[in-house]
């Protein structure tokens, strides 16, 4: 029961580091193979837990952002933010939806799930369409990760 549990709990711990924003599954899958997952286990868990927020992101986001901008406190901040979401979001701005996805697939720092999330949001794609464009990617981010777990494991 013991070894349930503590497998369970390291299954979280993959599962909440994937939903940050910082990590996202970019540091999760990794941080799963070394709590002593197979490759695929941790990308399956990382995917997961990457997709969680995203529904509540896409609807919550603008909302949020209009509200915290006017504020001094937060104004700045949320410029911050968007400036840089800009930046990293030419792809998305010539060709929406499909750029969206290529913002999320890409695994870089700075790209992922929340990024595209803060995308959507700026550029006004409709959830229907944003939603599945960002689990196709946070999707493609965790085989290319995958893969090059694989390979990583390959040359130790």
């Amino acid at each position: 029961m013991g070894d349930i549990i503590s497998v369970f709990k390291k299954e979280m711990l993959v599962i909440l580091f994937a939903m940050t924003p910082v990590f996202e599954l970019r540091g999760a899958i990794p941080l799963g193979i070394t709590l002593g997952f197979e490759p695929i286990h941790s990308t399956i868990l990382s995917i997961a837990g990457n997709i969680i927020p995203v529904p509540l992101l896409l609807k919550l986001l603008k909302p949020t952002f209009r509200y915290f901008e006017k504020t001094k406190v937060f104004g700045g901040i949320i410029d911050w933010i968007k400036r840089r979401t800009l930046r990293r979001s030419e792809k998305v701005r010539k060709y929406k939806v499909f750029g969206l996805y290529l913002l999320v697939a890409i695994p870089l720092p700075t790209t992922g799930a929340w990024t595209g999330c803060i995308a959507a949001s700026l550029f006004e794609i409709d959830f229907k369409q944003a939603f599945p464009a960002i689990v196709a990617g946070v999707i493609t981010a965790g085989i290319i990760m995958l893969i090059l777990s694989y390979m990583g494991m390959q040359i130790v």
